[in-house]
This record gives structure tokens, sequence and C-alpha cells, in this order.
């Protein structure tokens, strides 16, 4: 039997059918172990063409031609096809071989074999076949040995490196799990004394810088299956099982015995996420419990650090981040959760994370050594907050970026009603000029006149404040509003104002003024200058 799960040429001739025509091997005799794909008979001159590679072909030689240069070119053909060899009965068409055939064989490396008595081919196909659909079987039986004992491994509490260990025994190769984008996640090697001992980190270096060579592709020594994902497209690949023939040949049954283990690895993979995400959201209901009060401050520290939160004695700084509706994680949150989390290792401060992903947030609670930290620690967990988002593939171009708000340091209770504030002002800030982190204390007049979003006395202010400047804007040009929202900006300085929006003098007192004629209002009047700055900072909430 062939390990490759064919048969080879020699076990082909001593099977009865073709046993019992007293075959004769006149050329090629040192590669009957060439595995035997198929058994193919036909008697035309073309037949190569008809052909993929690996076949057994049996003719009577009524197709070879009778002319020499006809029958080098027929065997040339079908060495250049790559069968497995060529087998032709001795009878009416020939008495024996032609030493053209013989030589012309012989020179391309084909196996080529007589017949002395007739045999029927449909047995000889039938006997073949038979024992080539038993050869997989048994591969794939032998790769089901391996399914079951890493379902067992798994069963017994191993995980990942235990199912890449029994496939790396299996073909004596080392075995290297990687991310879609190439990343090793998890080696392995054979722990046999008698595969060569190397190292599988020192493999996988130059399995590497082969695939950087090529660009793409599976290393030219071994095979990539792909690990699933559970959606579809290319974004189903979670990861990649790579095996590389180092001290031994890669066979099909392993390719088998690898996809088989790829499905065992997909599961592992995902329970693994869903752990990892349900672990989040439980960091996540504990913070917003926290926020919401259910956690008393005196129980809270105890809480945290069962979630592995120890701060030290500093005070506690609150961080939420709320993500567009556009850039919420379609599946689960654990991808998001990882990218973000080791892009706040480097921050370099206590940090518990959780996920709300039915509120779209993610709330933290960050320990300090002092209160002077709160600026420069912001700034770091802003920035990582916004790669992490960018490193989980969510910040698409065009989307509404994160809001990331922080809120003010202070003990367990500081921190209760802090995360509770960041996380009403986070909604409130959609729409505001991006910033890199807003303090939730300079945003209370937007959070309250979110509050108010729906009370119809809202709409109704802001339409009686700016409703002539939005009606004007509809319709004429240059838009007013803009003009209106960068003097207040400014406090009513004109030069910063021009400045900002590249007009003149003249031309910016031409707008203010026509503005003041619109409004039927003077911008020098400080109500008036209150009422207007609030109608602009309401429109975003106003109905």
């Amino acid at each position: 039997m062939d390990t490759q799960g064919g048969i080879t040429v020699q076990r082909a001739l001593e099977l009865p059918g073709l046993r019992s025509g007293l075959p004769e091997v006149v050329a090629g005799a040192d590669r009957l172990h060439r595995t035997v794909r198929w058994v193919h008979a036909g008697e035309v001159p073309h037949i190569a063409s008809l052909l993929k590679g690996g076949e057994l072909l049996l003719t009577t030689g009524l197709g070879l031609g009778t002319r020499p240069a006809e029958q080098r070119a027929f065997v040339r053909r079908l060495a250049e096809r790559g069968i497995a060899a060529l087998v032709v009965e001795l009878g009416p068409r020939f008495g024996r071989l032609p030493s053209t055939l013989v030589e012309t064989a012989r020179t391309a490396g084909l196996p080529l074999v007589q017949l002395h008595r007739e045999v029927p081919f449909v047995s000889v196909t039938e006997e073949v076949h038979t024992e080539i659909v038993n050869g997989h079987y048994t591969l794939l039986r032998r790769a089901e040995e391996v399914h079951r004992r890493c379902t067992e491994a798994l069963l017994d509490g191993g995980g990942i490196p235990q199912v890449l260990g029994i496939l790396a025994d299996f073909t004596a190769n080392p075995v290297f799990l990687e991310t879609a984008d190439g990343q090793l996640l998890y080696a392995a090697g054979p722990t046999a004394k008698d595969t060569g001992g190397a190292d599988p980190l020192q493999v996988w270096e130059g399995l590497r810088g082969q695939r950087e060579a090529r660009e793409s592709g599976p290393p030219a020594n071994g095979v990539l299956v792909d690990v699933p994902g559970g959606g579809h497209g290319a974004g189903s690949v979670r990861a990649r099982l790579a095996l590389l023939g180092v001290t031994n040949p890669l066979l099909p049954v392993h390719r088998i015995a690898a996809e088989r283990a790829a499905g065992i690895l997909a599961v592992v993979l995902m329970q693994a996420r869903q752990e990892e995400e349900l672990a989040a959201r439980g960091r996540g209901d504990f913070l917003t419990d926290l926020a919401q009060g259910r956690i008393p401050a005196e129980e809270a520290p105890a809480q945290a650090r069962v979630l592995g939160f120890r701060p030290g004695e500093g005070p506690l700084l609150p961080v939420v981040m709320r993500l567009a509706a556009e850039l919420s994680p379609p599946g689960n949150w654990s991808v998001l959760t990882r990218a973000v989390l080791e892009e706040l290792s480097s921050v370099g401060v206590p940090v518990l994370l959780g996920v709300r992903p039915v509120e779209g947030r993610v709330p933290l609670l960050l320990g300090l050594r002092a209160e002077s930290e709160r600026t420069a620690v912001a700034d770091r967990v802003a920035a990582a907050l916004r790669a992490g988002v960018e490193r989980a593939g969510l910040g698409r171009a065009g989307a509404h970026p994160p809001v990331v708000v922080v809120g003010v340091a202070g003990g367990w209770a500081a921190a209760s009603a802090g995360l509770r504030h960041a996380a009403e002002t986070a909604t409130a800030a959609q729409g505001l000029h991006d910033r890199p982190w807003y303090d939730a204390r300079r945003l209370d007049i937007d959070l309250l006149l979110w509050r108010l979003r729906e009370h119809p006395d809202l709409a109704a202010f802001v339409d009686r404040a700016i409703g002539p400047l939005r009606d004007h804007d509809r319709t004429s040009r240059p838009p007013l509003l803009p003009t209106l929202e960068t003097y207040l900006a400014h406090a009513g300085r004109k030069a910063e104002t021009a400045r900002e929006l590249h007009l003149n003098r003249q031309t910016l007192y031409n707008r203010l003024a026509r503005i003041s004629e619109l409004l039927g209002t003077d911008l020098d009047d400080p109500q008036t200058v209150l009422a207007l700055s609030l109608a602009l900072r309401a429109r975003r909430h106003a109905s």
C-alpha cells in the first residue's frame, strides 16, 4: 500500500488481474514505486491529452502508430503528462514491443510493461480502483485517529499546544499555528528522538524568511491549512496551520489530518475568544454596577481584586470610550478587547477594562499614583484606546471616531459617580468636534442639553434663537452659522475669528452685521451671547 493513499505500480502488477497477464517490465524498473492515481484504458493516438497524470494506462498498442517517429512521440507525450506507467498487451498489434518504444521509455524514465497474455482490462480497472479506494479509506482512518486523539486531549484539559504536539508527532515534523496575517501563535515539534530534533522556533524563522521571499503562499516544502473563524469571505479565516517538511516528507494523509485538526482548533479558538469576551463583559458589568451604585464603595475593592485589578493607594481615574454605531464590532468583542488591552499595556498603570456591547461602550478604571498624573495618563490612555480600535480593524474611513471621556479622579465612591458621569457624557459628546479625549467636567452643559433632548421646549428654544440663520443657510451663501459658532468660540474676539475663518476684517464685520440683522439681536449683549451659545450646542440634540 502506498503511503499517499493510492497504490504503487509495483503493487498494481502484483494484483491478480495484471499478474495473470504475465507482466514483464522492459523499462523504468527503478520507478515502480510511482503512485497510481487512476487506471485508464484507450487506443487513440492522442490519448495523452485526455490524461491528468498519475494514471496507469492500459492499451493493446493500436494508437501507438506504425512509424518509429510516431511511437517516440506517443511515449514522450505520456511521460510529459506524468502518467504512472504504460502497460501494453501483446497480441495482434505487437508480438513484442518495438525497440523504439522501449528505448524512448527508458530515456524518458517512464515504466513500460508488456503483458504476454490477454487480460480483461475492465477487471484490471475494477481491481486497481478498489485497491486505490481502500487506500484512501485507510488514510482517512489514520487521520480520524489523529482527530480522536486531539479530541481526547482537549477533553482531558489540554489545549492548542497538545493538539499541535499530536499533529507534530504524527507528521514527524514541526507544526505551527499562525494568525491570518502570518504572526506566530504556537509552535510544536515531534517528541521522537529520531526526527532530527530541530527547534521549532528556529525552523519558524526559516519558514518566515521563505514566506517573505515569496511574499505569499504556502512554504515550498509544506502546506497551509486555514482555521475557519465562523464567518464568510476572507475575514472568516481565524488562523492558519502550517506544516513544514523538515525531516520527513509531508504526505496527503498529513494534510488530511491537519484539516481535521483545523476544525478542532477553530472550536478551541472560538471558545477562548468567547471566554475572553465573557470575562470582558463581566468586568463591564462590574463597572456598570459600580457606576449605578449597585456595588457599595466598601465592597468594590474586594470584587475588583477578584477581577485582577489592584490599583494601590492612589486615586482611581474613570474613563469611558464610546464607539459610533458603525464602529461597533458586528460579532464578538474579543478582538477589540485584546487589541485595546495590548495597547494599554504600555500605559504603565493598573487598568480594569470591560465592555458593554449593548451601549457600545468600553468603561475603564485606572490606578494613579497621584492626581497630578491625570492629564498625562489620560493622554496615553486615549491614544492607546484609539490605537486599539485601529488595530482591531474598526477604524474605517468615513466613520465617526470613538469618543473618549475622562472623569474625575478620586476614591472608590468618587469612581462610582465618575464612571456614571463619564458614560453619560460620552453619549452626549457624540457629534462634537473630534478631540483625543474630553474632560467630563467641561461637558456638563452638553450633558444637560442631551438630557433635555426629547423635551419639546428644547427644539422650540433652538428654533427661536437661531432659526432665521438655519433658514438662511439652507438657501443662501455663504452660510452664517459657522461664522457665528467660531465667533462665540473665540469669546467675541474678531481678530482671532477672522484668522480662523481666513477672512479679512471687513468681510467678517459684514457677516456679523448680517447675523445681527437676521436674528434681531445685539451680539455684544451677554444674555444674547449665552442664549446663542446654548442654542448652537443644543441643535445636535433637538428633534
